[in-house]
């Protein structure tokens, strides 16, 4: 399942705007009851191509959120650790580095969850990587202890630094917006490059940002950092299932038609 839907969408975009729901109908043309409507659950496809313009999203990504399914990783050796965080679910992503270690993204809400998912998988040891400092990510480092060789991110990381963690190379880049000092990780040695995106952006959605310039800090790394990745480049989200750059030029409604 996706994390977002059209109403989630439709709310971030008016935070992010600072917009309020009489303001987006008039830009729109509609009645203000649809845009609330909109925010608040489903509604006919027709009002969501109508209001989309007036919030910056592409018009045929919103209307076929409901229906969108980004594709499935396709690389063996990529693990989703899907661990609980309240009353859904936090990723963590787990890589084998080719040379026979592990490299962990983020670390889960609970303290001991991502230690029992990676004993559960039989394995001993990561190297940690961070996206960002919100507790869903990180809840689970205290409880890896001995397990973690080493956690970076995103404190001690500088976008534009690579690391080399076996036969991989993995790049920091910049996604700031949801979270101060945000980092994203682009990976490559797979065969198919990859990027984890922490929350800056989630299959057919992105994080919530504050209104202004978070919003559009984060409208614009993603355009530069993400989606100028090759099409064929798997994303790896905080929350909710796996796409591609090329999948989400078209099903994502804040960057389609950027």
């Amino acid at each position: 399942m996706l994390y977002d839907s059209t109403a989630d969408v439709i709310r971030k975009a008016l935070r992010g705007l600072d917009l309020a729901p009489s303001a987006a109908a008039a830009r729109a043309g509609l009645p203000e009851r649809d845009v609330l409507a909109s925010s608040r659950g489903p509604v006919d496809k027709e009002i969501l191509r109508t209001l989309a313009p007036a919030l910056g999203l592409d018009p045929d990504a919103l209307a076929g959120l409901p229906g969108y399914l980004p594709p499935a990783c396709p690389l063996t050796g990529v693990s989703r650790l899907e661990l609980p965080f309240d009353d859904e679910t936090v990723n963590a992503w787990l890589l084998d580095d080719g040379a026979g270690g592990k490299i962990l993204f983020d670390a889960g809400d609970g303290r001991l969850d991502v230690r029992w998912a990676l004993e559960e998988r039989g394995v001993r040891e990561v190297v940690v990587f961070i996206t960002h400092a919100h507790g869903d990510h990180t809840g689970g480092l205290a409880g890896l202890g001995e397990m973690a060789k080493s956690v970076a991110g995103p404190k001690d990381l500088k976008p534009g630094e690579t690391r080399l963690q076996g036969k991989l190379s993995v790049r920091v880049i910049d996604l700031p917006g949801h979270c101060p000092g945000a980092l994203g990780y682009v990976v490559e040695g797979l065969g198919l490059p990859l990027c984890v995106t922490g929350d800056a952006l989630f299959a057919g959605s992105m994080g919530g940002c504050g209104p202004g310039r978070p919003y559009q800090s984060a409208l614009a790394a993603l355009k530069a950092g993400v989606m100028s990745l090759p099409d064929e480049t798997v994303l790896l989200p905080g929350h909710g299932p796996e796409s591609t750059v090329g999948s989400e030029r078209l099903g994502n409604a804040f960057l389609a038609g950027r």
